[in-house]
């Protein structure tokens, strides 16, 4: 499926607030939608995010310079670990946009928990496919090309498509090289144990469990607090149960309000254009039939190439590294121009139109819009009086006026958290109603999580990396032994 599509599953918006696991449900069942699903509202939202309209930044495809002042806090490897989350979290194949959905009739293919079944799938008995024949303990590990020093990609049959859990994580090169990384950081880990001693019929278990928690510990510890603030995370965890939005009944579910509304803040960091090594930049995605099918001029995913590999240092900061990494965009209302011109198919290929539908239109940004009609979401202007937080003002909204049905006083809630971090995060990070929930929804998943470390061993501290019991993203990318300078 292309990024965002949707499909038929259930016409009812649920009444109450707790789901069983696995489900999707709602934060906020009691407030009504942002506006009522009229042909009006629809063609205002179309306008509201269409090519070359409010939301486009206007910056065509064009390979990004190594550094970029946008956003000084956040470099760019965060977006796309942002979106390796997301799949771990969330695969929905069963919704549409056209109708009103109820979330208590989307099923949800994964677990909501921080787990990594995206990596993992069903294990090494279940989904021998993924793992090594001579190794089952490990994951199949692809080079790119015969080429001497070649980097590694993940497995792949002959037409190309990936062998992993989930194909979302093959959507482009940057998040295949991450997915990349992971499967070595487990393949490194069963190394490490193995040394130590662990015996080769518990070394899988054990492995995974450790590559589990110090994936977890890097998403509380580093992601949260750069997205959403530090201050925002301390709150969350320091809150009893009954004063936090995000309650469950048995497990945790999938808010709506998280997955089509804040957690989407991550399409607005998306830059047209990344160099991921000292010899390929390229845009994001280029929508023109490619010249060369197996390596296009672009960053698409689904290709396997001896240039389609990313030097680490390029996209998170690396101690030691010659070179600055690049930035993300800053958090705003303002999305990259490729993202207003979606692949969805190239004309004269097999299957292929070269053109989106009412229901999946190839604007991404009309995409989260209507999804959020079509799901019933709250302003964002409801929620944010919901949790006592003060919301924006129909001025600091006023480009919204023209659109002439509303949406300076009762914004739709995708945009409206972009433009609190805009205005109130100065575009660094997510601010009130997004932050909160982006904050409350992953905490909530580890707590929820009777196996994450936050329950299992509250006092575990990261047995790799650093000797100072921490763990980021850069002892990852190191100990997993991908390349992480020219």
């Amino acid at each position: 499926m292309i990024h965002g599509e949707t499909q038929l599953r259930g016409i009812h918006p649920p009444q109450s607030q707790f789901h069983s696991r696995g489900r999707f449900g709602r934060l906020f069942p009691e407030l009504h939608a942002f506006a009522p699903d009229l042909p009006k509202i629809r063609a205002a939202l179309a306008e509201l995010g269409k090519q070359g309209g409010l939301m486009d930044a206007n910056d065509q495809p064009a390979p990004a310079p190594s550094t970029n002042p946008d956003n000084e806090d956040i470099s760019a490897g965060f977006t796309f670990f942002g979106q390796f989350i997301d799949h771990d979290l969330t695969f929905d194949p069963t919704s549409i946009l056209e109708r009103q959905n109820d979330p208590e009739a989307l099923e949800n293919f994964r677990t909501p928990a921080l787990e990594l079944d995206n990596l993992y799938g069903a294990g090494p008995r279940a989904a021998r496919h993924f793992y090594d024949t001579d190794n089952p303990a490990k994951f199949l590990v692809d080079p790119l090309s015969d080429a001497p020093g070649s980097q590694d990609d993940m497995p792949r049959n002959r037409q190309a498509t990936a062998i992993i859990s989930d194909p979302r994580n093959d959507e482009n090169v940057i998040v295949s090289q991450l997915h990349v990384a992971f499967l070595k950081f487990h393949n490194a880990v069963v190394d490490h144990l193995l040394a130590k001693g662990t015996l080769s019929s518990e070394v899988f278990e054990e492995a995974q469990r450790m590559v589990r928690w110090h994936y977890q510990w890097i998403v509380l510890k580093e992601f949260l607090p750069k997205i959403a603030g530090p201050d925002v995370v301390r709150a969350v965890l320091s809150a009893s149960p009954r004063a936090r939005l995000f309650q469950w009944r048995n497990e945790p579910f999938i808010p709506v309000e998280f997955s089509v509304a804040a957690y989407r803040f991550g399409h607005s960091q998306v830059r047209p254009g990344y160099r991921v090594n000292q010899g390929f930049a390229a845009g994001i995605f280029n929508n023109a039939i490619a010249a060369d099918v197996a390596d296009p001029n672009d960053l698409r995913g689904g290709k396997r190439a001896q240039r389609r590999f990313v030097e680490w240092d390029l996209f998170f900061p690396i101690t030691g590294a010659t070179r600055t990494a690049q930035l993300g965009k800053r958090i705003d209302t303002r999305l990259s121009s490729p993202l207003f011109a979606l692949i969805a198919g190239a004309p004269g290929q097999p299957g292929g139109t070269g053109a989106g539908t009412a229901a999946n239109p190839l604007s991404l940004a009309q995409r989260n819009l209507l999804r959020s009609l079509a799901l019933s979401l709250p302003s964002g202007q409801a929620m944010a009086k919901r949790m006592g937080i003060k919301p924006l003002t129909p001025d600091q909204l006023a480009e919204l006026k023209p659109l002439g049905v509303g949406f300076d006083v009762s914004t739709p809630p995708w945009y409206y958290m972009l433009k609190e971090a805009e205005v109130n995060g100065g575009g660094k990070r997510l601010s009130g109603v997004g932050a909160r929930i982006v904050a409350e929804v992953l905490i909530g998943m580890l707590q929820g999580d009777r196996q994450s470390f936050l329950n299992a061993n509250p006092d575990w501290k990261p047995e790799l990396g650093n000797s100072k019991g921490q763990f980021f993203i850069e002892d990852l990318l190191k100990f997993a032994g991908v390349k992480v300078g020219p």
